[in-house]
């Protein structure tokens, strides 16, 4: 037998048997190792987050505390709904995505498919109101105004309405006490969105996917406050979902009250009254442009002098911020924020921003006699005052001769203040300004606050502007470009200025400083600026913040945490300054500008001050301003496209006063009518059970208060028409109709 020799494949083929053998004896031992890593070493810590893939959480929402005003009624409290919610995850479960169910559900509920399809739907950037802006994996609410028979139908057929659920919560409720709205300062809530459930993760104050989260105003100010801790129920279930035992429970902690130094009777009437003022503007002619005015936005707010407290601040247009609750409509969100809205969520008051006219007129009178000048003068009043070739008006063009600064104010004499700003402009180096220029009149503007933030404890409240030279700079180099390309030597108006600001918009002309003096030209405030200021006036020379809140109770009321008031300065004047100031805005209320209004006013009891302003807008019509104040309170109103300060505001303010100090039309004071005659010191009585006794607030109604005070006073006289008025056929009878036949003639020949 032949024998045949072996190839050179044998020994490559055992080589690489061993090689896998190696590799296999290798992974065998990875692996063995791994086991032994996860049962033996980390085996307890992976078993017990294993049995947490057991437990489901079950959160209970935290009763949000209310916001009260300053006696304790509740201005946003909470009431118990019936709410029918979604779950939008078994929705998704279904093969239409649960369309057919909640079409049937809009059957039920008396809603449009569509309308109820939008409210699960999410939202995001190209996603229109309404939508969901929560947790798609929380029930989403449908409707918070469910009947008892809807959701009894609900509940009934619930094999009809997977993933829907009917049951009693309790819901945000702005309940308007008196019809006193207070929207605007009181914001809105809507639910926790996925971005802030992440940011507040590792705060003091983590958010749950149920919250729901203040969006504005005192919600949104005071939220951590008022949104108390949710309470978590832990519940161990099995592989199919079924509970076996109760894992952990965290109770629920309801949140705290806010009480703020609002009066809902003096809210009710600030609101009323601006309305009031606003309508009756529109029924005036403005000469100016051949039409009436607009009057279409206005503020108003009641301050306590001594403190910085708010104690009424309004804002029109107006809206009703339960419109906010269970989720806005689509309906509902366009009115509020669409092109024709006019924007009633924008708070007027911390917000909107205008020229203030003459009522700025205290800031330059104070530079004035920090740059050296007498407060006594005398300095020329004149109808006109002239610069290269350009003329500035006074007023309606009238003039009064040589005054002192105080009639300046009194009369609101323009020409006083353009000479004043204009000589200063000279002596800082005119259109070659020197590098330290003293610049009184913009630094003292600075000074008593304006350009930056009051403090107020409210969201969003912008700075206003003073139209200083680093903000002319700044100006200039943002908006050069654009003012070149548009500005034309010889066009239109607007041309012309875009040409001019092009060639020098970053320097200080002199017609920009004698229109800053006046409170014209690039001026911007805001009705709580100038609020501050005229409170500062009246207490002597301290700018406080101004605070809404006035303390936080906690929700047994054991724990009080008062809000006390702050103060960011002093006025830039000498006392000396200030008492001078003081007796030309008393002089304003009694022989100025505001005289007309404040005719039969208690002076020699209850002191008023006051300054008128009407602001011209480029484009528009002018602004009413008029700021006031007492020792007790400052009321500042402003309407935009209103007409004059005193004209259109002035009548509102008088009403505010009239209601705050019980003054009647012949100027008699009652204190028993008078909403606050002294500003409230004392926080509401907590009762033991942690409860406030809350008082009711009857409905501001003027003209059913005037008819009556109009009676009482002529029965206190013996004129009293029930008593007076003559039967028929008598002799008295026929002289009263011969009476009212002259007037009836007088009438028509006039």
């Amino acid at each position: 037998m032949t024998n045949i020799p072996e190839t050179g494949r044998t020994p490559r083929v055992q080589i690489r048997l061993v090689i896998i053998q190696i590799l296999v004896v290798s992974l065998l031992g990875t692996l063995g190792g791994r086991l032994w890593y996860l049962q033996i070493r980390e085996g307890d810590a992976y078993a017990k987050e294993a049995s947490g893939n057991h437990v489901q959480q079950v959160v209970s929402p935290a009763v949000r505390g209310s916001i009260l005003d300053a006696r304790g009624v509740p201005i946003a409290d909470n009431e118990t709904r019936l709410v029918v919610s979604a779950s939008r995850t078994d929705l998704l479960k279904m093969k239409d995505d649960g369309k057919a169910v909640l079409a049937k559900l809009a059957g039920v509920l008396g809603m449009k498919p569509k309308d109820v399809m939008a409210k699960v739907r999410l939202c995001d950037a190209k996603t229109p109101q309404p939508c969901w802006n929560g947790s798609p994996y929380q029930p989403i609410p449908i409707t918070d105004e469910a009947t008892a028979k809807q959701a009894l139908q609900i509940r009934e057929r619930s094999e009809d309405f997977p993933g829907i659920t009917a049951e009693p919560q309790a819901v945000r409720r702005y309940a308007s006490p008196g019809d006193a709205n207070t929207a605007q300062v009181l914001g809105y809530l809507s639910p926790v969105t996925d971005e802030e459930i992440k940011e507040a993760e590792h705060t003091d104050s983590p958010y749950l996917r149920s919250d729901q989260v203040g969006r504005s105003g005192l919600e949104r100010q005071y939220d951590k406050e008022l949104r108390g801790k949710a309470g978590v129920t832990r519940y161990e279930v099995d592989n199919l979902g079924r509970v076996i035992g109760q894992a952990k429970s965290d109770e629920a902690k309801p949140g705290a009250n806010v009480v703020t130094s609002i009066d809902a009777r003096v809210q009710r009437v600030a609101e009323y009254e601006l309305n009031e003022a606003m309508k009756e503007a529109r029924k005036q002619h403005d000469r100016n442009t051949g039409t009436n005015y607009k009057a279409d936005s206005g503020a108003v707010v009641v301050m306590e002098s001594k403190t910085g407290r708010v104690v009424a601040m309004a804002s029109n247009p107006n809206y009703d911020p339960n419109a906010w609750v269970g989720g806005i409509s689509g309906k509902d969100y366009a009115k509020l924020t669409g092109k024709d809205s006019n924007y009633p969520l924008l708070n007027r008051a911390i917000q909107g921003q205008s020229a203030p006219g003459s009522v700025f007129k205290v800031i330059p009178t104070a530079a004035a006699v920090n740059a050296g000048y007498s407060f006594n003068g005398p300095y020329e009043c004149s109808s006109s005052y002239s610069i290269g070739g350009q003329v500035f008006k006074n007023f309606e063009s009238k003039g009064y001769g040589p005054i002192s600064l105080g009639r300046a104010l009194e009369v609101s004499c323009d020409t006083v203040f353009y000479r004043l700003s204009h000589e200063e402009w000279n002596r800082d180096g005119g259109n070659k300004p020197k590098k330290k220029a003293k610049d009184w009149f913009y630094k003292t503007a600075h000074q008593f606050g304006l350009g930056k933030e009051t403090g107020i404890d409210l969201p969003n409240e912008v700075t206003g502007r003073v139209p200083d030279r680093q903000w002319k700079k700044n100006y200039w180099k943002a908006n050069k470009d654009a003012w070149c390309k548009q500005g034309k030597k010889s066009g239109s108006y607007a041309e012309r200025i875009a040409y001019e600001n092009c060639l020098e918009g970053n320097r200080l002309r002199a017609g920009d400083s004698v229109n800053y003096s006046i409170g014209q030209g690039d001026t911007l405030v805001t009705p709580i600026q100038m609020a501050t200021i005229y409170g500062a006036i009246s207490n002597g020379g301290t700018l406080y913040n101004p605070t809404v809140g006035k303390a936080i109770l906690s929700a047994d009321g054991k724990h009080i945490q008062e809000i006390k008031p702050k103060s960011h300065g002093k006025l830039p004047m000498s006392r000396t300054t200030r008492d001078e100031i003081d007796q030309a805005l008393a002089g304003v209320a009694t022989r100025g500008t505001a005289a007309w209004r404040f005719g039969g006013w208690p002076q020699d009891k209850i002191p008023m001050h006051a300054k008128t302003g009407t602001a011209e807008v480029y484009g528009k019509q002018t602004t009413s301003w008029f700021t006031t104040y007492t020792k007790d309170y400052t009321v500042v109103m402003t309407i935009s496209q209103g007409g004059t300060g005193s004209g259109a505001s002035g009548p509102a303010v008088r009403k505010i006063y009239n209601a705050l100090y019980g003054v009647g039309e012949d100027g008699s004071i009652d204190k028993k009518k008078a909403l606050l005659y002294q500003p409230q010191k004392s926080l509401p009585k907590i009762e033991p059970d942690g409860s406030i006794d809350a008082p009711k607030i009857k409905k501001y109604d003027p003209i059913k208060e005037q008819a009556s005070e109009r009676n009482q006073q002529q029965a206190a006289t013996g004129n009293d028409p029930a008593a007076t008025t003559p039967s028929p056929g008598t002799g008295n009878n026929r002289d009263n109709r011969r009476r009212a036949a002259r007037r009836k003639k007088r009438r028509r020949t006039t």
